[in-house]
């Protein structure tokens, strides 16, 4: 993908994976809409963002919008697109994660994560759909995690919304195919973020020793993996050795079954053509 001039939106952009992402994509030319929560660190990342733009003319904003909530979410995205025009790209970046012991967890901590990392992506994927089929291109790259492959001690708020994204994911990808629109699912090892920090403040034990093992990322080399998986228009985005053979060895049969399915949904639309 040529990302000159190209308007790509980023939720979480203000942060971690997403700003990193952010500004290698305006290192490459694009138009960037980042959506966050808090006013003050979207200022900065916006400033940093700026200084990543190959050339002056393009635009970069930041949207303070809580995306847990369709409507801010939804008017985060008109006012993107209203802004800027409209979006090639959609990378869902925003969420949260508060490891800990399940029966210690209030259970708001299950449905705000939930509300973030799952309907938080939802919504904003209704929300720019419209433009992306009305012009039958564009691209959505949903951020999972490890933990959205196989679950993990501990984990037991998070790793159900990075399930539930895949769902959504498998069960969206032919839909949107067939209407010009890419779909990517990015499952990021553990990776050195304002979020990691976050999670080893409640991190059990346990969970702290499982995770140990495997090597942590940068949110640079994570964003580098995300850029290359949208070049080759791949489906599934797995950052290194580990994540690869984790998401092969769970997914033996998908990209079978993705084929199968693929074929079914072209008969029905060419009987559909038959008067």
């Amino acid at each position: 993908m040529n990302y000159s001039q190209k308007h790509v939106i980023i939720t979480g952009g203000s942060s971690g994976i997403g700003k990193a992402t952010a500004k290698l994509l305006a290192s490459l030319g694009a138009n960037i809409s980042i959506i966050a929560r808090n006013e003050n660190v979207l200022a900065t990342a916006k400033a940093e963002i700026e200084v990543m733009r190959s050339h002056s003319t393009q635009d970069i904003i930041a949207i303070s919008a809580d995306v847990a909530d369709r409507t801010q979410a939804e008017q985060a995205i008109d006012r993107a697109i209203n802004q800027i025009g409209p979006p090639d790209l959609l990378i869902t970046s925003a969420g949260i994660a508060h490891p800990g012991y399940f029966q210690e967890l209030p259970i708001e901590i299950y449905e705000n994560t939930m509300a973030i990392n799952y309907f938080g992506s939802l919504y904003c994927i209704k929300a720019v759909l419209p433009a992306m089929e009305q012009r039958r291109q564009g691209h959505i790259v949903l951020i999972s995690s490890g933990a959205g492959l196989i679950g993990v001690y501990g984990y037991t708020p998070y790793s159900p919304t990075k399930f539930a994204l895949r769902g959504l994911a498998e069960s969206l990808r032919g839909e949107l195919k067939v209407a010009g629109i890419g779909l990517s699912i990015v499952y990021p090892p553990d990776t050195d973020t304002p979020q990691l920090e976050q999670e080893n403040k409640t991190k059990p034990l346990e969970t702290k020793m499982i995770t140990s093992t495997a090597k942590t990322w940068s949110a640079e080399g994570v964003a580098r993996e995300i850029v290359q998986g949208i070049e080759k228009k791949s489906f599934s985005i797995t950052p290194g050795v580990e994540m690869t053979l984790l998401a092969w060895l769970n997914s033996l049969l998908l990209p079978i079954l993705n084929l199968y399915f693929d074929r079914i949904v072209a008969k029905v639309l060419r009987e559909e053509r038959i008067p």
